[in-house]
Formats: C-alpha cells, sequence, structure tokens
C-alpha cells in the first residue's frame, strides 16, 4: 500500500478541486525507461529525481473515484520514496497546488467571462434568435347558430297500387320509371264478366223505366191504383242502381294513378292472375319531398313551423337544398329525449329520392360581431385552458383565452382577444413566452359576414 495526495480534476463531483491522501494499491513501476501497466489511465508527468527517484503525476481509475482522479507520488527503481520526507512533500503540495488553480480557472472561465451584474434572463433574450411565424388578424364577424342532425327523405305522397278484385293482367299502360298524370290508366284486368254485367243492367233499366212511364199514364186515366205505380218507380230505382253496381265493377278492373308522380318497377307481367292483395306497382310524388329528423328536447324552445333549415346529401356533393320546417311532433320521446320534426323542400330537378340519408342544419339563431380565429391558433394546456400567442412590438406573448363554437376549421374567442389583434397560427412550437418574432407575411384581415 503507497500513501499518496491526490486532486480531483472532474468538476462533476461535489469534491472538486479538493486534496486528499489516499493509499493506492499496485501503482506502476517507473524507471527511466516508463511504467509498467496497472490500474492506471495515463501518466501526464515523469522525470528524473534525486538520488534515482522519479515524480510522477498519472490519472488513475478504479470504481471508488472519479475519472480524472491525479494522483502525484516518488517513486525509486527499487521501489516508491516515502512521502514523509519534507522536500518531497513540499514540491508535490506545490505541484498539486499548481494544477488545482489550473483546472478551478479552466472551468469557472466561461461564467468568469459574463458581467456579474447582468441577470440570466437577460442574458438568454439577448442571444435568443428571432423565430419566423405565420400571424392573422382576429375578425369580428356575423355567425349563425346552427343545430346538426340527421334524418331521411321521404315522398311527399307514396303508395302502393292493389288491385281491388282478383283476374287476370290484360293490358299494362306504363313504362317503369316513367312520369304519370293523376287519373291515368296504368294495369288493365280482363273485364269481360263486368262488360257483361253492365249489359244485363242497362237493358234492365231500360225495361224498368218504360214500365215506370206507362205505370204513370194508367194511374192518371184512373186504371191502375197508387201502389202498382210506387212499384213500378221502385223497379226503376233498383235497374238505375244495377247499372251503377255494374259500372262499379267494371272501374275496379282499371287501377289508375291516384297522382301526379313516377312509377316503380313493376312486379306484374300481362297474362299474370292477381289477387286482391297483391301488390302491383307503387307511384311517388317527387317533386316535393319530405324529410322527418329528430333534436333533442332542450331545442324545442327554439324551434317553429316556418324556421328554415340546410339539407345536404352524399348524392349530390357540395350541394345545399333550403327546406322548411313544417310540422313539429307536439309529443317528445320519453325514451330518447328528442322531438321528431318534418321539414319540406323543393326537388324539381328530382336530384335527390326518397329513402336517401340526409344531414341537417338547423338555423336557430343569428349573432353579430363574434371574434373569430384559426383553429391551428389554439395551444392546449392542462385542464381545459387554451392559449395563443399575440404579436406585441415584434414579440410574441402567450394569452389565455375562452373559447365558444367551432365550426369551419374556426373558433369563437369569448375572451382574452379584441379585433384586429395578431396571433401566430403557425410555428408556435418554437416559440416561448416574450420570445422575439419574424412574420412570415403579412397580416390580412378576414373581414366578411358568416352565413
Amino acid at each position: 500500500m503507497i500513501s499518496c495526495l491526490i486532486i480531483i480534476l472532474s468538476n462533476t463531483g461535489g469534491d472538486a478541486g479538493t486534496i486528499r491522501k489516499v493509499s493506492v494499491p499496485d501503482l506502476p513501476a517507473c524507471t527511466r525507461e516508463g511504467c509498467t501497466a496497472g490500474p492506471v489511465s495515463r501518466v501526464f508527468l515523469l522525470f528524473p529525481w534525486a538520488n534515482g527517484h522519479y515524480l510522477f503525476i498519472i490519472s488513475y481509475k478504479n470504481s471508488l473515484e472519479n475519472v480524472g482522479t491525479m494522483l502525484v507520488g516518488v517513486r525509486s527503481e527499487s521501489g516508491f520514496m516515502s512521502l514523509r520526507r519534507p522536500m518531497i512533500a513540499v514540491l508535490c503540495l506545490a505541484g498539486l497546488a499548481g494544477l488545482g488553480a489550473y483546472a478551478w480557472h479552466a472551468n469557472s472561465a466561461p461564467s468568469a467571462s459574463l458581467p456579474a451584474s447582468l441577470p440570466k434572463a437577460a442574458t438568454q433574450d439577448a442571444s435568443a434568435q428571432p423565430v419566423l411565424v405565420e400571424v392573422a388578424a382576429v375578425a369580428a364577424r356575423t355567425i349563425v347558430d346552427d343545430v346538426a342532425a340527421v334524418g331521411t327523405l321521404v315522398s311527399n305522397q307514396s303508395v302502393v297500387l292493389h288491385p281491388e278484385v282478383a283476374g287476370r293482367v290484360a293490358a299494362i299502360r306504363f313504362q317503369d320509371g316513367s312520369a304519370v298524370r293523376g287519373g291515368s290508366v296504368l294495369i288493365e284486368l280482363d273485364s269481360a264478366v263486368q262488360r257483361a254485367e253492365l249489359q244485363q243492367a242497362k237493358a234492365e233499366l231500360m225495361l224498368a223505366d218504360a214500365n215506370a212511364r206507362r205505370a204513370e199514364d194508367l194511374f192518371s186515366g184512373k186504371f191502375v191504383s197508387s201502389s202498382t205505380r210506387d212499384e213500378a218507380a221502385s223497379r226503376l230505382e233498383v235497374a238505375r242502381a244495377s247499372v251503377a253496381l255494374a259500372q262499379a265493377r267494371l272501374a275496379r278492373t282499371r287501377i289508375r294513378a291516384p297522382f301526379d308522380g313516377i312509377v316503380g318497377i313493376r312486379r306484374v307481367n300481362v297474362g299474370d292472375y292477381v289477387k286482391d292483395s297483391d301488390a302491383l306497382i307503387n307511384i311517388e310524388d317527387i317533386a316535393t319531398l319530405k324529410l322527418d329528423f329528430r333534436l333533442p328536447e332542450i331545442y324545442l324552445g327554439r324551434l317553429a313551423p316556418g324556421q328554415t333549415l340546410e339539407v345536404t346529401s352524399d348524392v349530390v356533393p357540395g350541394v345545399v337544398f333550403p327546406a322548411v320546417v313544417d310540422a313539429i311532433d307536439p309529443m317528445v320521446d320519453a325514451e330518447g329525449r328528442a322531438v321528431l320534426l318534418r321539414a319540406r323542400l323543393a326537388n324539381d330537378e328530382g336530384r335527390l329520392r326518397p329513402g336517401v340519408f340526409a344531414r341537417v342544419k338547423v338555423l336557430v339563431d343569428q349573432r353579430d360581431d363574434v371574434l373569430l380565429v384559426p383553429e391551428t391558433a389554439l395551444i392546449p394546456a392542462s385542464g381545459q385552458t387554451q392559449y395563443v400567442y399575440r404579436i406585441e412590438n415584434g414579440h410574441a406573448r402567450r394569452i389565455e383565452v375562452k373559447t365558444g363554437i367551432r365550426r369551419a376549421a374556426e373558433v369563437e374567442v369569448v375572451k382574452g382577444l379584441a379585433p384586429g389583434d395578431r396571433i401566430v397560427i403557425a410555428g408556435q412550437l418554437k416559440l416561448r413566452d416574450g420570445a422575439p418574432v419574424i412574420m412570415a407575411r403579412p397580416v390580412a384581415d378576414r373581414g366578411g359576414a358568416d352565413g
């Protein structure tokens, strides 16, 4: 074991710059030719000393000391010289003091070069570089509050035609998917029996009419009683009713369109035998469409018939169809807590069809002078807090804001900003409060009204 003095040169430890005496095993054997290998990182100084001894300064590494530990000692060719001799101890202390002073000066030089009176934050600001950002002006605009919903389009009138009597299809008078007029014949059933019954009823009517006139003449001449005249008149009315009944039965063999519309795809062919429960064809009135949708009950007080709304559909992308609330169901759904509404919209060009899924935007209110900013300007923080960077005298100032509704990539600012304020909309990741900035392009006021 050998006693040596060490000085810690590393500035990472708590004992940097201190001098202490330690015992180090297995130091290298040093001669004029050099030092043998051992737990030594590097020999910094090795020069001859009196009486065959050598002074050395080495860097020593082990598990107990930091890298950068400097050992100073004296060793002869036969072994280490005792550091108890006063001369050697003085020289070692002088060398250690010089190395310690140099290490202390080297580590403290950067901080000493700055004025002691200059605050740390001020030095950082002096060295900060301006950040390139994109800005926009806060605009005051008019917006319309709306409520979004979804619904399904239905025909203004819709019906599936069924025959009223059984029979065989004799003729089809329409083309699938074509427009038809109300009252036009669409399908004719075999009506031979009904026509014969009508002819029979008409013949009986003629006979009854002649008998009734004859009975009236005889009654005028006092040749028959009044009861005979009344019987003849009654038979005449029965004959008339029989004709009307035969005509009605004949009319049932002709299926007519109940209103103007477009027929669907027929389900029968000529020659098919149909019963009164069979579906023949559907007809839809789509010149005007209805839209059924539901809204939460909390909006019930802000809804009324005649209220305007906007309808869009993926069937016709990018097209907005104006509509009007036609009716509001007087009963609220107890399970869903929603109220059913029916709107009406024009469909003269026939671009929309019944059954199509539609999106509804009900316009419930209009507000003026609402402050709007792009969504990209907002910086979320903890909780519900949000910030924006406002440009003030070429510097970015972080401002807390309170937001309202969101629509079309814009956000309403309820509190924190004023019209005309310039805010950062791109480049916030490189900013901090008070940082200097350079605007990438001039600020453009985003005026106009949002309708």
